[in-house]
C-alpha cells in the first residue's frame, strides 16, 4: 500500500464543492495487479452480482468474504482517521448524529451489533460496453457518509470510456453531473448518499448518487471501499 499523502483539508474543500475529490495514488501497480487477480478466485467473496440481471447496468462486481484481504483491511484502517473529520464537520453542519467513534474497529463493532454484519468492500468488474446505473451503497441503519473508488487499470490502454459520474440532485434546481477518470492505483473519496451545501436558511442536503459511464473499449476493474458493513 502507497503512502497516504494527500492534502486532506484540499480534499475537504473538493469534497464541499463537488461531492468528490482525488486522494492521489493509494496504490502500487503490484497491488493493483494482485487485486486484479483476486477477481477469479471466487473463494476469496462472498457474493457475486451480475448487474443486468438486477436491472444495474452491465457488468458484475464481488464482495469479499470474511477475512478480508490484509490490503484491504489496512487500506480502510488507514483511511479512517483522516475521512473522519470530514464526516463529523458535514453532521454538525445538518444537525444529524456522528455516532462514529474514533477507532474503525469501534464502529465495525457497532454495525455488528445492529446485525450489519456482512463486509461490503468489493471488487468490480466491467467489459466493453459494460456500466453502471446512478445509486447510493447504504446497506443498513448504520452509514458512514464517505467512500472510495480505486482504479485498478490504466485507461486509455487497458480500457477507455467508463468515467466515474457522480449526479447531484440541486434544490429548486436542475441536477449537475461531476466524470471523474480514475488513474491505476488512484482513489476517489465521495459522498455515499449526500451532501450540505449552503443554503437562505443555513444548510440544506443535496442528495447524490453515482455511477460509472459506458466502457468503450477494453476491461475495466476498480476496488470500492464501504466503510459500514451490510445487513
Amino acid at each position: 500500500m502507497s503512502a497516504l499523502h494527500c492534502d486532506w483539508d484540499q480534499t475537504a474543500s473538493q469534497l464541499d464543492a463537488v461531492g468528490a475529490a482525488s486522494i492521489g495514488r493509494v496504490l502500487t501497480d503490484e497491488e493493483c495487479d494482485a487485486l486484479r487477480r483476486m477477481y477469479v478466485d471466487t473463494e476469496r467473496f462472498r457474493s457475486t452480482i451480475d448487474m443486468a440481471r438486477h436491472g444495474y447496468g452491465e457488468g458484475q462486481y464481488r464482495y469479499f468474504a470474511h477475512p478480508l484481504p490484509p490490503l484491504v483491511n489496512d487500506l480502510r484502517a488507514a483511511c479512517w482517521p483522516n475521512l473522519l473529520p470530514i464526516a463529523r464537520a458535514w453532521a454538525l453542519r445538518l444537525r444529524r448524529p456522528s455516532p462514529w467513534p474514533d477507532r474503525f474497529e469501534d464502529w465495525l463493532a457497532q454495525c455488528h451489533e445492529a446485525g450489519q454484519q456482512r463486509p461490503t468492500p468489493l471488487l468490480l468488474r466491467y467489459e466493453t460496453g459494460g456500466w453502471n446505473a446512478l445509486h447510493r451503497d447504504l446497506y443498513g441503519d448504520l452509514v458512514f457518509p464517505l467512500q472510495i473508488v480505486i482504479g485498478l487499470d490504466e485507461p486509455g490502454v487497458d480500457y477507455t470510456g467508463g468515467e466515474f459520474t457522480l449526479v447531484e440532485q440541486r434544490p429548486r434546481a436542475q441536477s449537475r453531473a461531476t466524470a471523474l477518470t480514475i488513474p491505476q492505483g488512484h482513489g476517489i473519496v465521495f459522498t455515499t448518499r449526500d451532501r450540505p451545501i449552503r443554503s437562505a436558511r443555513g444548510w440544506s442536503t443535496a442528495p447524490m448518487r453515482h455511477g460509472v459511464s459506458t466502457v468503450h473499449s477494453g476491461v475495466r476493474h476498480t476496488m470500492g471501499l464501504i466503510f459500514h458493513d451490510a445487513t
